[in-house]
């Protein structure tokens, strides 16, 4: 019987290790009194979201993506803002310095989050919106519910039809309870090592690469990760595209040429689901696109608002 005793202890104590890590980090509004921009009182929480660029012209509404907090935008917004537009970036729940309420992130959980935001800004008129990874999933969601309220879509390296993940992931995403464990665990620390080896190397957003690694200090940030993988990102968005087309919605869609991440063959999907979306491919880039080709996506986007201003 004694023998059993150090292994059931060595498992328990593996068991709790997620759970006890959790329990060591910080609140999200221990780091706010850092933060740029402002903070909205939503109805599921606190959003931290930022303006940029001018006080006056069209707005675009950027929404970032799985893991890259709002900052992940500066750079195409500093170049949406020389072309006379005001962009809005906002923290998604569990993520930068908004709140990481419990529940179900899916389509809907977002869409509220990104409505009341609008109304809490007083954003009654039509809006482009622009989202990268996830947040481009979220976007076509937002859309596809609220057409009424959307001038045109932009998405770049966009979910919602084809994803990549490795194994690790996609059991994580699977498996209730082991999952979890292997996601705090054994994902988390893959995803850290990934980050820690871009250190030092140049992006067009400064710093994105340590605000990244900074979230995994965030409580509540590992659990908002996995429930979008299992929810939002597990949306595959034929009906709402499709809606979107009928509506009339302009849609332009922005690729990496060597994304591993969201693979180039969602470019043909989109086309089947709306044939009349535009298409554009950035040479060379990967899924960071947004933070390593930032003029090339934005020499993209000048070509494209240029009825706007």
């Amino acid at each position: 019987m004694l023998g059993w005793v150090f292994p059931l202890l060595v498992l328990g104590g593996l068991a709790v290790l997620p759970w006890l890590a959790e329990s060591r980090r910080h609140a999200v509004d221990v780091f706010r009194d850092k933060a740029p921009g402002r903070f909205a009182k939503l109805s599921q929480g606190v959003t931290h979201y930022q303006w940029l660029g001018g006080v006056r012209g069209p707005v675009v509404v950027c929404i970032h993506g799985l893991t890259t907090p709002s900052p992940v935008w500066y750079a195409i917004a500093g170049g949406l803002a020389k072309l006379g537009y005001r962009v809005l970036v906002y923290d998604l729940y569990g993520r930068g310095f908004s709140d990481a309420p419990r529940g179900v992130q899916d389509g809907e959980f977002f869409a509220t989050q990104l409505a009341d935001l609008l109304d809490h800004q007083g954003l009654t008129e039509d809006v482009t919106l622009m989202g990268y990874s996830m947040g481009g999933s979220i976007a076509t969601h937002f859309a596809a519910s609220h057409p009424n309220r959307v001038r045109r879509l932009i998405l770049l390296a966009s979910g919602g039809m084809w994803l990549r993940e490795d194994k690790v992931t996609e059991a994580s995403r699977r498996m209730p309870f082991l999952g979890d464990w292997l996601h705090a665990v054994v994902g988390a620390r893959s995803d850290r090592q990934r980050l820690r080896s871009q250190l030092g190397q140049a992006f067009d957003v400064e710093g994105i690469i340590e605000l990244q690694l900074a979230e995994y200090q965030s409580r509540g940030f590992l659990r908002s990760v996995l429930s979008s993988r299992r929810h939002m990102l597990n949306d595959f968005q034929e009906d709402q595209h499709r809606t979107i087309g009928r509506d009339g919605i302009p849609v332009i869609g922005i690729w990496a040429e060597h994304d591993d991440v969201i693979p180039l063959k969602s470019l043909g999907t989109l086309t089947q689901w709306n044939r009349s979306v535009r298409q554009e491919v950035i040479s060379e880039a990967d899924h960071r696109v947004g933070y390593t080709h930032a003029a090339q996506v934005v020499k993209v986007l000048r070509d494209v608002l240029r009825e706007d201003v």
